[in-house]
């Protein structure tokens, strides 16, 4: 059995290369948001999947790694991906979609919840592409006002 790479695959292909990135995130109520600097290394994997691997400074100081692999499932018509980080055990699953102008996708997750220990909930990370060189990453988190609040903002540019 051999896939043959949709457009939706291809989309995703613009993403591979050497990147760096700037980010912010916020740290909670009441405190400033701080700002952290990394690079990614994203390549392909037979056309059909995206491999994003990351490294970059922590909130509080030290350095990690983190693996995102994107792909299209054409059966489900759903981009579908993981993202796995070295400062925590969850293994985020996403399920998301592209946006109609084809700039945008939304990627849903259910992970652990930041201000209740023990619980999950709902995060949203959004890729915009903006140029051929440069891109954006908001991650959201659900919150139990029924809102989506956006925590970490990431500008990566193409080195």
């Amino acid at each position: 059995m051999k896939a043959e790479p949709q457009k939706e695959h291809q989309w995703l292909q613009q993403l591979v290369g050497q990147w760096t990135y700037e980010s912010d995130c916020s740290m909670g109520p009441d405190q400033p948001r701080q700002k952290f600097v990394g690079s990614e290394t994203v390549r392909s994997l037979g056309g059909l999947w995206v491999v994003c691997e990351g490294r970059g400074e922590m909130p509080g100081g030290g350095m990690a790694q983190m693996i995102m692999t994107l792909g299209y499932d054409p059966r489900q018509r759903r981009f579908v991906g993981t993202w796995i980080g070295s400062m925590m055990s969850h293994l985020w699953i996403y399920d998301g979609q592209l946006d109609a102008a084809e700039q945008t996708l939304s990627l849903a997750a259910e992970g652990p919840d930041f201000c209740a220990e023990g619980k999950m909930a709902r995060f949203r990370d959004v890729i915009q592409i903006i140029n051929p060189d440069q891109r954006k990453l908001i991650s959201h988190y659900f919150g139990p006002d029924g809102q989506w609040h956006e925590f970490m903002t990431a500008h990566y540019r193409r080195k």
